[in-house]
């Protein structure tokens, strides 16, 4: 059985205060998109096999793994499996592609083994695989509050705008990104920016990583203004970087960018 895990893209990203437990509230728009990994799971009668192509083989700590644990420790019954996964989403660059992959090998075991999971049981699940995690189990924009986890659909046409990604070989952890964040609570809250036309977001919808990241790693900060040199409607960092994104009625071409481009139609 196999799953086609989808990127995401965070259209505006608010980070509202620490909490004590050292995680941060955040305020966040997340759109999947076009594109995808492949993960497929097959029943095993020689114990657990992995095939991940040129990622080599998986630690306990990868979260496609932890995720099999997770239904196995619930799910006694559940027999070894193999795993075959290939990757096109770039790790580190801010897509969720780890955590795409973690949910959808929720959703291939509860239906290759029909375990007829609810919701909330994989919600429940995925959030201990990773805050971003519940978001994949659902393809539909969602409003993330909380540390990512408190999901809500969100209206939102986009159908026919194009979509731009522009990927860069710089790996961003996601404790560099918060490292360098100053949380306020301050503006308007992300639900009143997008309600907003897109053409005005240029000037109020932003990313709070963006000003402490492009200014460790200024190739990001050119990259986004030569997306709006461009005609991009609208352009962004997506998550704690480093994929740079932009939005816009037609193909943008972009000539002064050393990484790999990719266009989808939304």
């Amino acid at each position: 059985m196999i799953r086609l895990p989808k990127a995401k893209i965070n259209l505006g990203l608010r980070i509202l205060r620490r909490r004590p437990d050292g995680y941060h509230d955040i305020e966040t728009l997340l759109l999947p998109i076009p594109l995808r990994d492949a993960l497929e799971v097959l029943p095993s009668e020689e114990g657990m096999k992995y095939d991940f192509g040129d990622w080599g083989e998986p630690s306990e700590e990868n979260l496609v793994v932890r995720a099999y644990h997770l239904v196995k420790a619930a799910f006694p019954e559940v027999p070894p499996v193999e795993i075959i996964l290939r990757k096109r989403i770039p790790t580190g660059a801010g897509l969720g592609g780890g955590s795409s992959d973690a949910s959808n090998m929720l959703l291939l075991l509860d239906e290759l083994f029909e375990l007829g999971m609810s919701y909330n049981e994989m919600h429940q699940m995925a959030t201990r695989l990773g805050a971003d995690c519940p978001f994949f189990l659902r393809d539909e924009p969602q409003m993330a509050d909380g540390i990512g986890e408190l999901l809500s659909p969100f209206p939102l046409h986009l159908e026919g705008k194009v979509l731009t990604l522009l990927h860069s070989d710089l790996h961003i952890s996601t404790a560099e990104a918060y490292g360098g964040v100053v949380p306020s609570e301050e503006g308007s809250s992300l639900r009143e920016l997008l309600s907003q036309p897109m053409e005005e977001w240029r000037g109020t919808l932003y990313n709070a990583f963006e000003p402490h990241i492009f200014e460790r790693y200024p190739v990001l900060a050119h990259g986004k203004e030569q997306l709006y040199r461009a005609g991009a409607t609208y352009a962004a960092m997506s998550g704690s970087g480093s994929t740079l994104f932009a939005l816009s009625d037609a193909p943008l071409s972009i000539s002064d960018w050393e990484g790999t481009q990719q266009t989808y139609t939304l």
